[in-house]
């Protein structure tokens, strides 16, 4: 699976979520998330705990493993990822346990525009940050799909900060003076 993506500083959560009402994206659910990363040969490996916090009853979403491959950059990227249960992390990377890289935990809004993702997370220890994600497939317009990641970027520039070509990890494992032991794709 594929999909296009861009990620930002967000300087203005409350106005953020005023252009998703302006332009129709619709409210999806805020979740809880921690992202645990796994020091792995190639590419990043994932493991995604969520629980959703807005509704009465905070209920837990099901536990991804989630593996990407994409180049950091600051404008909209490709990313390549797979979604995997427990069981083909095991077939895929062995038996043993997978030495743990990091941590990350956030709380994120997510919203539907078309089948554009739009989240606003909030990083412990990192802040705000605003990303998108169109979803690509074989029959998917490229030229289209980048056009419409400028339109949106255009559209959310007001709330805003600085592009990001890395990953929350990357940039947690920055703040935190970690070394990078994973490879940066």
């Amino acid at each position: 699976m594929k999909n296009l993506e861009l990620k930002a500083e967000l300087r203005d959560p409350n106005l953020a979520r005023l252009i998703c009402k302006k332009i129709g994206a619709s409210p999806v659910v805020k979740l809880r998330q921690t992202d645990t990363y796994y020091d792995v040969a190639r590419g990043r490996l994932k493991k995604r705990v969520s629980i959703a916090v807005d509704r009465a009853v905070g209920s837990p979403e099901p536990v991804e493993y989630i593996f990407y491959e994409r180049e950091n950059r600051t404008d909209a990227k490709l990313s390549d990822y797979h979604l995997y249960t427990h069981a083909q992390v095991q077939e895929r990377f062995g038996q043993a346990p997978l030495p743990v890289w990091l941590e990350v935990e956030k709380t994120r809004e997510l919203y539907l525009y078309d089948s554009v993702r739009i989240h606003i997370d909030d990083v412990i220890d990192l802040g705000w940050f605003f990303e998108f994600e169109i979803l690509i497939d074989d029959n998917t317009d490229m030229d289209k799909a980048n056009q419409q990641a400028t339109d949106l970027k255009a559209t959310f520039l007001p709330a805003l900060g600085e592009p990001v070509a890395t990953s929350y990890s990357d940039l947690l494992a920055q703040h935190q003076g970690i070394a990078e032991d994973q490879q940066t794709s």
